[in-house]
């Protein structure tokens, strides 16, 4: 009977450790960081991180905190050299629509340029540190012409197409004067959706972009010089100007992304970095990206 005793005892304690374990995670996972209340004004951080391929993950991430009363800004964490145009663009579209609701506050680390000054473009105060990469305004498309080595080694490519155009920027030839003519209209209509988009978000105007939008790089001091970046300061001071546009009495909360780590999650994400990398360079996508030709 003591026996049994002592195990029920046991096993009440187990039973009250779980439960207090669990309402801690609860908490823990409700502030989005640990150590913080979550209640009382909070500011909400969205890393915008590496080439940007995707937009649902960050744009998931907006909605849950315009949706949340309690979140009074977001803050956009920005270090990255751009990526697809696609991407860019919708989430370029979001924080838009987010600055209707909510005050937005860029913070740049140590590159934010090309999609990534893109999607920076749309928030209502950009920081950014002095040695920070950012500009690159323009558009990239590459091809790779293997034709002479394939010839060296004996493949000859066959292309059934219904089209005249239809495998422009094909590996296995050159391409035509026409088709190049096509493929740099399209390439100039995408850059001067991207330098309205600047113009549209900086609020200036579009003649004060153009001749800044040649794909230059320039430092977050050359970037403020130019009105293309609003202050010089790292991710606290943006959190500091954050709290004063939206009028935050006292200290925020800050609501930090939740860091998970799964190594199939790790290994997809590799696999599809390594994808884009190939659709890149047979030109099959679009990229506001930051380039570094290499010999």
């Amino acid at each position: 009977m003591k026996r049994k005793r002592i195990w029920v005892g046991l096993l009440a304690i187990v039973v009250l450790l779980v439960l207090f374990f669990s309402a801690l995670l609860l908490i823990v996972r409700l502030s989005g960081r640990p150590g913080s209340f979550p209640f009382g004004d909070k500011i909400a951080v969205v890393e915008i991180q590496g080439v940007i391929t995707q937009s649902s993950r960050v744009i998931e991430e907006i909605h849950q905190h315009l949706s949340d009363e309690g979140v009074r800004a977001i803050i956009l964490r920005i270090d990255s050299p751009g990526g697809g145009v696609g991407p860019s663009q919708e989430i370029y579209r979001e924080v838009m629509k987010a600055r209707e609701k909510k005050k937005v506050v860029t913070s740049m680390g140590a590159v934010a340029a090309s999609g990534g000054y893109y999607v920076a473009c749309a928030s209502d105060l950009i920081v950014a540190n002095p040695g920070t990469i950012t500009g690159s305004i323009g558009v990239i498309m590459q091809f790779s012409n293997l034709e002479e080595l394939l010839k060296k080694i004996g493949i000859k490519g066959v292309v059934l197409k219904s089209g005249e155009h239809k495998d422009m920027g094909s590996p296995f030839r050159e391409m035509t004067p026409e088709e190049k003519r096509i493929m740099q209209e399209t390439l100039d209509n995408v850059h001067q959706q991207f330098i309205r988009a600047v113009a549209e978000g900086r609020k200036l105007d579009q003649a004060r972009v153009i001749p800044i939008a040649d794909g230059r790089i320039m430092t977050g001091e050359q970037a403020k010089q130019l009105g293309l970046v609003d202050k010089m300061g790292n991710l606290q001071d943006a959190i500091d100007e954050a709290t004063k546009l939206a009028g935050i009495t006292g200290k925020p909360q800050i609501l930090y992304p939740k860091k998970k780590f799964s190594l199939w999650e790790l290994l997809i994400k590799e696999m599809a970095s390594a994808l884009i990398e190939v659709l890149n360079e047979r030109g099959v996508e679009l990229n506001y990206r930051l380039h570094f030709p290499t010999e």
